[in-house]
């Protein structure tokens, strides 16, 4: 019985080749979508599930609101690990990391720059799941200046030596040096910290200070089995009470509650660890973090594919099922019960979709890379790595399979043998119906793409032509010039006699990609206890000049002024959240060291806002001290010749004695880096929407076909009577119009409100124009008229009298 419907399933193949061959590109193109964004989503939804305690792990962060200014910091004080687990009994472990920047390390006669260094607490590897190759995880960070590292980095270091033992100096002599006491394979890749050397954290002074009043560690706790950890969170007030209160009566002058009263707060909070890749949104964390929006999105993308694809397969079906009718009413006169029908269809529909799955699979192969390079991903289709996709396709098959061939197989089935024998072959009202809804739907997606898609990318226009309140263009950034040494200075002087450079500045305080920064606490001199919180620039005298910052009132930084250490600068925001506006030159403002001592800097200019941070956020208040941070040029240009400038920079550099290689980037490419997730996003959006209308075409032109087929008397007689070409083309294409035009009224509130809701996430943002639906439209129709002249002209040409001998 199974060997004849196969035999069946297949002359039927070969005999619709046609028909079955945009049906197996259709469904493949869908589950190869469906099949790279589940690689996609369960990749983002599996980020830090590798720790085996992760559901009892949650991370500490700290929260803010200092006049009306708000504040959220991933890391908190060095206390607040101990503290919480001595505190509270349902904290069974509790773990640090300090994140150490780049520091340069010495072994044997080379020396190495790093960007993946940490100090972290003794227990850190009982706490996460990274299992020691070398090594005891309970013993190997307990002494000052340990270190645990990865197999990567041992081999860079050490070659094929054994790492143990090894000794690794810092080159600046203010840590001492390390002694290798395990090694670790690597960190996942789904994790949201990246280190390859692990310090202990007990040779770190800075961890065992007991201040409240900075923050610079990253706390975790491990909760005991089952507790749900907003009950820890809604206890956390009382340790701002308890701790931090003291020393703020002592760093501000003022208590808690005169700090509350003035309607400021300060607060801790929990987050679950599972959740810190797509549910944070802090100014600064251990990687990039993901969205839980895109996630979203492109599941809803992949199941839409999916469903139009197994709509592709309906409507190609039942469009070539006047073919079959003759088959359906011979094999029921012959005895062939109505469910044996059922069953030898939805086989056939199974075999199709087999077929698609794996031509899916190879196009999932060809896709990836273009994929991971636009995602940031770094997925693969490997089935040794990921055992259960095999499962996965097996149901993917059935259940598509049955999805796409259940209407086909209960409509042909139910024909009735004496009327499609007597050539009375008809589809019905109410199948014409479903079949013209089903189009309608697809539509509606491929509209909602394309608005979707359109929205995205005039933002994104609209972001990099926006007017920033400083110049981007021609500016370079030299990083890390600390390298040189007593050489700085001479480096700085060669490239100020250069002539195409026009300015130089010393500043490490960037208004576009990784910035130093530094919150302030400050307060206008007419009330000392209204704390402002701003932002805080160490900058020199020529860091306004060379970005192109305008000065509103006051002056500039000047050497030549003495008083000029203690002088600062606003920005407009500042000036105005201190309700000074334009006459904030020679007001005072005032502010606490660590110690509790009042320091004054009186304003001196004030500069118009610009963007310092991502346009997602509203401009805050600034401000700018003299204070050159030695490290970083900031280099305006007057050249075309940058390649040119580079190479001269770069000798230069090595001949001051350099070691590593020149560090340099355009602040216009840090800002463009800032939107890329966004741009490339659009990117997959506008190669999903262009997939979308492909595979839409599929189904359109399969209802165009049976549409045809089933006027075939009527468009010979229509030619007979002298209908023209244009004519039966215009027939045939009007109904179809009309099913755009009620997608178009459907999808445009929809993707409305969807793309309206994205661009909340900006601070500033576009207005959605009508013209944007007006575009969708055109472009949809344009397609559909493509898609539907292609098989209507084909119909018009036929020769009438044939097409009257047939029926």
């Amino acid at each position: 019985m199974i060997k004849n419907y196969f035999k069946i399933a297949f002359r039927n193949f070969l005999r619709n080749k046609t028909f079955s061959g945009i049906n197996i590109f259709g469904l493949a193109i869908g589950i190869a979508t469906c099949l790279i964004i589940m690689l996609f989503v369960n990749n983002e939804l599996g980020y830090d599930r590798y720790n085996k305690k992760a559901n009892r792990m949650v991370r500490v962060y700290f929260e803010g609101n200092v006049q009306g200014e708000k504040m959220k910091e991933v890391s908190v004080m060095p206390p607040v690990a101990q503290t919480l687990k001595a505190d509270f009994p349902e904290v069974e472990e509790a773990t640090r990391i300090r994140d150490y920047g780049t520091p340069k390390l010495v072994y044997g006669n080379r020396t190495f720059k790093e960007d993946a260094f940490a100090f972290v607490d003794s227990n850190f590897f009982q706490v996460f799941t990274l299992p020691l190759i070398e090594g005891n995880a309970k013993t190997a960070l307990l002494e000052p200046n340990s270190i645990v590292i990865t197999k990567a980095l041992a081999h860079k270091y050490f070659g094929n030596e054994d790492p143990m033992g090894k000794v690794i100096a810092f080159k600046d002599g203010k840590n001492a040096a390390c002694k290798v006491t395990g090694l670790i394979d690597k960190v996942p890749v789904n994790s949201h910290f990246h280190f390859e050397i692990f310090a202990s954290m007990s040779g770190l002074p800075e961890s065992k200070e007991p201040t409240w009043m900075s923050s610079n560690f990253f706390t975790y706790l491990v909760l005991a089995d089952g507790y749900e950890y907003k009950k820890l969170d809604a206890k956390l007030p009382q340790i701002v009470e308890k701790y931090m209160g003291p020393q703020m009566l002592q760093a501000m002058g003022m208590t808690l509650a005169e700090f509350r009263k003035k309607g400021s707060d300060i607060s801790f909070h929990l987050q679950p660890l599972t959740d810190i890749h797509l549910h944070s949104d802090f100014n600064w964390d251990l990687s990039q973090p993901g969205d839980i929006r895109y996630v979203y999105i492109f599941a809803i993308i992949a199941l839409f594919m999916l469903i139009i694809a197994c709509i592709n397969f309906m409507n190609l079906s039942t469009a070539s099922a006047s073919k079959r009718s003759r088959e359906v009413g011979i094999r029921k006169v012959l005895g062939s019960m109505k469910k044996d029908l059922i069953r030898q269809f939805l086989l056939e529909s199974v075999i199709l979709t087999t077929m698609a799955t794996l031509l899916a699979i190879y196009f999932v192969y060809l896709a990836l890379p273009l994929f991971n390079e636009l995602s940031n991903q770094h997925l693969t289709l490997n089935f040794a790595e990921h055992p259960m996709l095999i499962p996965v396709l097996l149901f993917l098959v059935l259940f598509v399979g049955i999805l796409a061939g259940s209407y086909p197989a209960f409509y042909l089935s139910s024909f009735k043998p004496v009327a499609v024998l007597k050539g009375k072959f008809t589809s019905g009202k109410q199948n014409i119906g479903l079949r013209s809804g089903l189009v309608v739907f697809q539509f509606v997606i491929s509209i909602i793409l394309i608005v979707s898609t359109t929205v995205v990318y005039k933002q994104l226009s609209y972001i990099q032509n926006k007017q920033l309140g400083y110049d981007k263009e021609q500016v370079m950034i030299l990083s890390d010039t600390w390298m040189l040494d007593k050489n700085q200075e001479i480096f700085r002087r060669s490239l100020l006699n250069d002539p195409r450079v026009a300015s130089i500045s010393n500043s490490g305080y960037l208004p576009a990609g990784n910035s130093n920064n530094n919150n302030f606490f400050v307060a206008p001199e007419e009330d000392p206890n209204r704390l402002i919180k701003t932002l805080r620039y160490d900058v020199d005298e020529n860091y306004i000049g060379t970005l192109g910052i305008h000065l509103l009132t006051g002056r500039n930084f000047s050497r030549e002024f003495v008083t000029d250490s203690s002088a600062i600068i606003l920005n407009d925001a500042a000036a105005t959240a201190f309700k000074w506006g334009e006459k904030a030159v020679g007001h005072t403002i005032s502010t606490s060291d660590n110690h509790g001592k009042k320091i004054n800097y009186h304003v001196i200019a004030v500069v118009k806002d610009f963007h310092f941070r991502s346009l997602h956020e509203l401009i805050t208040p600034l401000v700018m001290v003299l204070s050159p941070d030695a490290g970083t040029l900031i280099v305006k240009l007057k050249t075309k010749d940058v390649s040119g400038l580079i190479a001269t920079l770069k000798n230069r550099w090595a001949a001051l004695g350099a070691e590593d290689p020149l560090s340099y980037s355009f602040l216009d490419d840090r800002f463009n880096n800032t939107y890329r997730a966004e741009q490339n996003t659009g990117k997959i959006l506008g190669i999903f929407a262009g997939l979308t209308i492909f595979v839409a075409c599929l189904g359109l032109f399969g209802l165009v076909t049976f549409t045809a087929e089933q006027r075939t008397k009527e468009i010979g007689i229509r030619k007979v009577l002298g209908a023209t070409v244009s004519g039966i083309v215009t027939l045939l294409s009007k109904e179809f119009l009309k099913l755009i035009f009620i997608a178009f009224i459907i999808a445009s509130p929809v993707s409305w409100f969807i793309m309206n809701k994205w661009l909340q996430d900006f601070a500033y943002r576009i207005h959605i124009s009508w013209l944007v639906f007006i575009l969708a439209a055109l472009l949809t129709i344009t397609i559909t008229i493509i898609t539907v002249c292609f098989r209507a002209i084909k119909v018009a040409l036929d020769n009438p009298v044939k097409s009257l001998r047939t029926e």
